[in-house]
Formats: C-alpha cells, sequence, structure tokens
C-alpha cells in the first residue's frame, strides 16, 4: 500500500514508526522541517516528497498537522486531491471535526484519530471515528502494532484527547513527582524513577487485566492504620483527584477551541 505522511513532528513520527510495522508499505513523507524529514526517509526506507505528490498518489495520508493548518494546507492541495478521489484521509489535528475536514475533502475517505505517542512502542491508545465500516477496518489495519485501538462516535473524541492524547503527560508528570520524592529520601535518581516508572506501569496493567474498579484494587494495597492510607490522606487533602480533573477538563476545553 502506497501510504503518505503530511507532518512529521512528534505525533506524526510516531505514527509512521507504527504503520511501519505493519509493512510492506510504501512511504510518502511530507515535513517542512527537511533534516528531520532525512532522517526518517532513510530510517523507515520512505520517500521524501512534497505534500502535492503524496496527495495525488497515496492511497492512505496521514495529516499531522497543527488544528490551524489543516485548512490552509489543504486548500493548497485543492488540485491534487480531485486528482486522487479515492484515497482514504486521515486526520490526527486536535479537535478538527470531520464536517470541517469534509470542506476540503470527500466526506466518505475522511478518518479522525487521535493517537498518543506510545504508539511508537506498541503502547499506544488511540481512539478514531468515521463514518464507513470499511475505513474503520482499515485503519484498525494499519494501527495494528500500535497498541489499542478503539472507534468512538465523534462526540467522544475531544473528551478522549483530553484522556488518552494529552494523558502521558499528566502521567510522566507523576512519575517525576515520585521520582523526586525519591531523591529527597536517599535513592539515586535512577532507581527512583525506575521504581515510579515499573509501579505505574504494573498498576495500569492490573486495572486492564482484572475485573475491579481501581478503587477496589486501591483498597487491596491500603491497610487499616498503614502507610498507604497516610499517602492517601496527605493527595486527598492536597486536592490530588480535584486537580487531576481540573486537568483533564481544561485539556478538553483547549481541544475544543483548537478545533474552532
Amino acid at each position: 500500500m502506497k501510504i503518505g505522511f503530511i507532518g512529521l513532528g512528534n505525533m506524526g513520527a510516531a505514527i509512521l514508526e507504527a504503520v511501519a510495522k505493519t509493512g510492506p508499505h510504501e512511504l510518502l513523507l511530507s515535513d517542512h522541517n527537511q533534516e528531520k524529514l532525512a532522517i526518517l526517509a532513510d530510517r523507515f526506507q520512505g520517500k521524501a516528497t512534497d505534500n502535492q505528490e503524496i496527495a495525488s498518489q497515496a492511497q492512505v495520508i496521514f495529516l499531522g498537522l497543527k488544528p490551524h493548518l489543516v485548512g490552509p494546507v489543504l486548500s493548497e492541495l485543492e488540485t491534487s486531491i480531485a486528482e486522487n478521489p479515492t484515497a482514504i484521509w486521515i486526520s490526527m489535528a486536535a479537535g478538527v471535526r470531520l464536517d470541517q475536514l469534509a470542506s476540503y475533502l470527500p466526506a466518505e475517505q475522511i478518518i479522525r484519530m487521535m493517537p498518543n505517542t506510545p504508539v511508537a512502542i506498541g503502547q499506544g491508545m488511540t481512539t478514531f471515528a468515521t463514518s464507513k465500516a470499511e475505513n474503520a477496518r482499515l485503519f484498525e489495519d494499519l494501527m495494528a502494532q500500535s497498541g489499542q485501538v478503539k472507534q468512538l462516535p465523534e462526540n467522544l473524541m475531544d473528551a478522549a484527547t483530553a484522556i488518552a492524547g494529552c494523558g502521558p503527560a499528566f502521567i510522566y508528570e507523576l512519575i517525576e513527582a515520585m521520582t523526586a520524592a525519591g531523591i529527597q529520601n536517599g535513592l539515586t535518581a535512577q532507581v527512583a524513577q525506575d521504581l515510579a516508572s515499573q509501579t505505574v506501569l504494573g498498576a495500569a496493567q492490573m486495572v486492564l487485566e482484572s475485573d475491579q474498579h481501581p478503587a477496589q484494587l486501591r483498597d487491596q494495597v491500603t491497610s487499616p492504620g498503614g502507610s498507604t492510607i497516610a499517602g492517601l490522606v496527605a493527595l486527598t487533602q492536597a486536592g490530588f483527584q480535584a486537580a487531576t480533573i481540573q486537568g483533564v477538563n481544561q485539556a478538553l476545553e483547549r481541544t475544543k477551541e483548537l478545533g474552532q
């Protein structure tokens, strides 16, 4: 399959890495950063080219553009898009809706996705929306090596973006804070970071693989009068859950603003 990537920032490059694992594919790559483009083309045996060639020739095209660039870039590609009407276009622009994309692209040929950066190591959480079942099957096949993939109604995509798209940054903040506490109490930075990172990974895996609510799993770690409940009380007093909910809600609001 001939697959194009227009825009290879952090997210676009992560998707490229995941999709390349499902190959072999003929990869057409374009980015404003020519140095990065050359590196990625060499690494994935792709062809460094321009947006026009990708739009006119690729069977599937991933748009790794910032939301405010989607309209201008697609407008410039109007002729090339018309030359290749069967191409599937996959946008990862936060907040940009399918109906907005349909102003520039064939409505039945569009997928809206929101990945997160762990797709690059096969541990991502990607959500997507599309109006066509065939598109969904194609997308799931292309993302098969990326981690988990879930189709959602489009009206839930912004909420999913706030959790899964932005969420890794929130978790990195948690790991950094736990690491700092470990250093404060005598652990080396590397040991503290390893302890924090594996603890987050293992706890998440417990939630995914058990049939238990996170609160039940938390209670299994929390002995009466013990160390864990002392820590949990401190987190509650500091507004840990409320701050987390507020962070997700603010990310959601910003996602909506970006799509305007």
